[in-house]
């Protein structure tokens, strides 16, 4: 069994060598390769990503020219992993290495994905309670109980990994993207460490972010392959709300002889029927987009299992 250690970093020279060390010190009886994906860093954390690399050639470094963010730091060490467990980590020591062989019992256990829980967090609370806000709406969502979604500790079957296109803030919804496809997926408390170098990289901005990819991914894990089932909803649900109000300003206009001219709720119940209309029509125009998709993916199977006949 050989193991894949990805660690995205950003400007974190002086905990490196303390990781690689503490890494090395709980995997003695694995093969392993860790791969570094320095995120366009701006003190030395490069240079001591290279002096690892030069004395162990399991050490592997991906650089990228820029800041591009953690989900693209994961990506990119997921098309390079080639170890039969992944495990994900975080730069900063507040992931501990010696809960490692937790991770390895339970992937042996059956499961495809264990994602860590920093059940007593060493962190600010203006961190701990937008996070645990965070993970509650989560697991309401996507139907998935998980304490700690964001966890960035976890390790995954190689399997997992290569179903998974992550962007944006997309990170924080792996476990959710890996349930959608039929995973299985479970959690485990892991000790939680207090940063001893640097300061955290994330902003209020990053929650906003967050909320727009948890949409995002509820739309890719629920309606890729039934679009109308969202927008027809959404559709309906205007149309009979501007139906039931042009149906009571009918009422008042035949029946009370009050004038409609003069009355925004008119508007309004035209305006929530166009809607209406509207959305249903985009769901009708998803269907077919849809229906085409596996039309064509099913000609192309076709094709390839004629070739191998052949």
């Amino acid at each position: 069994m050989k193991l894949s250690f990805i660690i995205p970093v950003f400007n974190e020279e002086q905990s490196l060598q303390p990781l690689y060390s503490e890494i090395l010190g709980n995997i003695e009886n694995y093969k392993h390769e860790i791969i570094f994906i320095d995120d366009g860093s701006s003190d030395a954390s490069f240079a001591v990503m290279k002096e690892l690399a030069a004395k162990d050639k399991n050490v592997k470094i991906i650089k990228f020219r820029k800041n591009f963010g953690k989900a693209a730091s994961l990506d990119a060490g997921f098309e390079a992993a080639k170890g039969d467990i992944i495990f994900t980590m975080d730069a900063d020591l507040q992931d501990d290495p010696k809960e490692i062989i937790n991770f390895i019992k339970k992937i042996e256990q059956g499961y495809d994905l264990v994602s860590g829980w920093k059940k007593k967090r060493k962190d600010p609370i203006h961190k701990t309670f937008p996070s645990k806000l965070f993970n509650a709406i989560t697991a309401k969502f996507f139907r998935l109980k998980l304490h700690d979604y964001n966890c960035g500790f976890k390790a995954y079957r190689k399997e997992v990994i290569k179903e998974l296109d992550i962007y944006g803030e997309m990170h924080r919804y792996i476990p959710a993207l890996a349930d959608s496809k039929g995973f299985k997926i479970t959690e485990i408390p892991v000790n939680h460490r207090s940063r001893k170098f640097g300061k955290s990289k994330y902003g209020i901005e990053r929650y906003i972010r967050g909320f727009l990819d948890l949409l995002t991914v509820k739309l890719v894990t629920s309606y890729t392959h039934s679009p109308l089932y969202l927008f027809g909803r959404i559709g309906t649900t205007f149309s009979i709300i501007g139906f039931l109000i042009g149906l009571y300003l009918t009422i008042m206009k035949f029946w009370f002889h009050q004038p409609l001219y003069n009355r925004p709720l008119l508007y309004l119940s035209i305006l929530l029927i166009m809607l209406g209309l509207q959305f249903f029509s985009i769901g009708l125009i998803g269907e077919l987009l849809v229906n085409q998709n596996r039309k064509q993916n099913k000609s192309k199977t076709i094709s390839i299992e004629k070739k191998i006949n052949l």
